[in-house]
């Protein structure tokens, strides 16, 4: 186009609107922001917008006209001055926008974004009979196991990788473990765009397994694709209004893979007290999308809520539900959460746990949350003991010889005592040992190479320490009625074990420093042993006389 053609006014301002429509379009393309007022990057997009037509428009007018038409103020005209305006406004209402959002002046909304609701722990937590179907693999080893299991696949390994970010699931009342495959780069992507990717690993954290599923049909949508294939772009072309949080993925009941997005709202102001507001679940395979309001979300779906805006929202309700001013100066009655989070998986739902601390850090819980990742349900518990860090470190001590080192908890019911359950790993991130810390008693710690041995161990120490009432103990334990045929006193490394043997031949031991009252057993008493398992000679915990043979002669 000639400069003669240029100088035309009429079309100065199409060919800079154009040009801006043009780098405007590339640039949502490559970064999609939220079309919405709520969104920071809505009024930066807007003043970038406008702050770019103006830059095009004086360029050629300087290039063209040889008017600086900033500088000269008889050529200024509203073609300038509207756009220069309107991204004034922009930036104005992102900073206003900012401070009437800020805790300062919205502390009471802050704190009651989340509803804590005050429970009972042994009504809420039943107890803990078998801690063998309990998940306490962390993602870092779920990967190392998943890495394990996807390098099998010689076929699939050179051009896909799995994803590091594993989403915790219920899968048919079970915990698992589940993340998709991606392509490894944008070449691997160009080779494979028209197949897609064909399936995800599935972890399971109890038996530390993991398995490749492939898919009935390819996984298309990817934040490792690319274009209109990319997750992200692809839900912001969908619904370009609505403000996206975290996207997680996850397969329903019968395996089929999803994406689940949560919608984000804010409750104070314009930019404050981020909260849910419902989700979008994507077909992985077609893309097809669908939104649901938190309470209308299917219940085979587990992650709305992250573990980091449950903490975020916690802290509000923590440290705000007295003021702004409180929070800074005096913290009267101001509480935190820890600064990490575990999952537990109850009643077909993921519960993300953590504690809860006095703003002071003085390396003790006042309390725990179970917060509910597809609800927002939120129940707090006033259990008071050891923080989870702490616990931590306890279980690393009674293993210091071999350095393994200790997950991030959860918390569990073992004869009505808060207890934490963790696994030890070691260097190469494999789940080596388990170990179970008392909450309020921290030095009680057990520690074995299986979860039925860890737990039969800190039961003994619970007896022992005596955090459990004898007679719950007892009604915990099995227990045989036998009649007594023999008993005999054996001096084993040091110490005298006691062996008796019953009328049909079965034999029991305990250790006589344990239960000196095992000297006033004789032959033909009837007693009733007590024990934690059965085995060839079972280890007996207690005994009560129930007939003593003396009395009847």
């Amino acid at each position: 186009m000639s400069g003669k053609k240029i100088k035309n006014s009429k079309l100065k301002l199409p060919v800079a609107l154009l040009l801006t429509a043009v780098i405007l379009g590339i640039a949502y393309y490559a970064v999609f922001p939220a079309l919405t007022p709520i969104s920071p990057g809505f009024w930066v997009f807007i003043a970038i917008a406008v702050g770019l037509f103006v830059v095009i428009y004086t360029v050629l007018c300087l290039l063209f006209d040889k008017v600086d038409i900033i500088s000269n103020k008889k050529s200024q005209s509203l073609i300038i001055k509207i756009p220069v305006a309107i991204g004034v406004i922009s930036i104005i209402i992102l900073i206003i926008g900012g401070i009437i959002s800020a805790p300062l002046f919205r502390s009471s909304t802050y704190a009651k974004v989340m509803k804590v609701q005050d429970s009972e722990f042994e009504k809420e937590l039943p107890e803990t009979e078998n801690v063998s179907d309990i998940a306490l693999m962390d993602s870092e080893s779920a990967a190392i196991i998943g890495n394990r299991a996807m390098g099998e696949l010689t076929n699939l390994v050179s051009q896909f990788e799995v994803s590091q970010v594993y989403s915790q699931i219920d899968y048919n009342g079970k915990p698992m473990k589940v993340a998709p495959l991606e392509y490894a780069d944008f070449f691997k992507w160009f080779n494979n765009k028209n197949d897609g990717i064909p399936g995800y690993i599935l972890v399971d954290p109890i038996n530390n397994t993991a398995k490749y599923i492939e898919t009935d049909k390819a996984i298309n949508y990817s934040p490792s694709a690319y274009f209109n294939n990319n997750l992200y772009r692809h839900l912001q072309m969908k619904y370009p209004n609505k403000l996206f949080g975290n996207c997680y993925f996850e397969i329903d009941n019968e395996g089929n893979p999803f994406w689940i997005c949560s919608v984000m709202k804010h409750e104070a102001g314009l930019f404050g007290a981020e909260n849910v507001a419902g989700c979008v679940i994507m077909d992985a395979c077609d893309g097809t999308c669908q939104y649901y309001d938190v309470e209308d979300v299917p219940t085979w779906v587990d992650i709305v809520y992250n573990g980091d805006l449950i903490q975020k929202q916690y802290n509000w309700y923590g440290n705000l539900s007295n003021g702004f001013i409180n929070s800074v100066i005096g913290n009267k009655g101001c509480k935190v959460a820890t600064d990490d989070y575990g999952y537990k998986v109850m009643d077909g739902d993921v519960w993300i746990y953590t504690g809860v601390t006095s703003v002071n850090g003085d390396r003790s819980n006042i309390g725990f949350i179970l917060v509910n990742s597809r609800t927002g349900e939120c129940k707090y518990f006033n259990v008071s003991g050891a923080e989870e860090h702490s616990a931590m470190a306890a279980a690393e001590g009674e293993v210091q010889n071999l350095g393994y080192d200790a997950s991030f908890p959860s918390l569990i019911n073992i004869a009505g005592q808060p207890t934490y359950i963790m696994v030890l790993k070691d260097n190469g991130g494999l789940v080596k040992q388990y170990a179970l810390v008392n909450v309020s008693k921290y030095n009680v710690v057990a520690t074995a190479t299986t979860q039925k041995n860890v737990l039969k161990e800190y039961k003994q120490l619970l007896r022992e320490n005596d955090l459990i009432d004898p007679q719950v103990a007892k009604n915990d334990q099995l227990f045989d009625e036998i009649t007594v045929n023999d008993v005999q006193f054996v001096l084993v490394d040091g110490e005298t074990i006691v062996y008796i043997r019953d009328g049909a031949n079965n034999i029991y031991k305990q250790n006589f420093s344990e239960n000196e009252s095992l000297i006033t057993i004789r032959q033909g008493d009837m007693i009733k042993v007590y024990y934690d398992e059965k085995s060839d000679i079972t280890t007996i915990t207690s005994f009560e006389k129930t007939i003593d043979y003396s009395d009847i002669n």
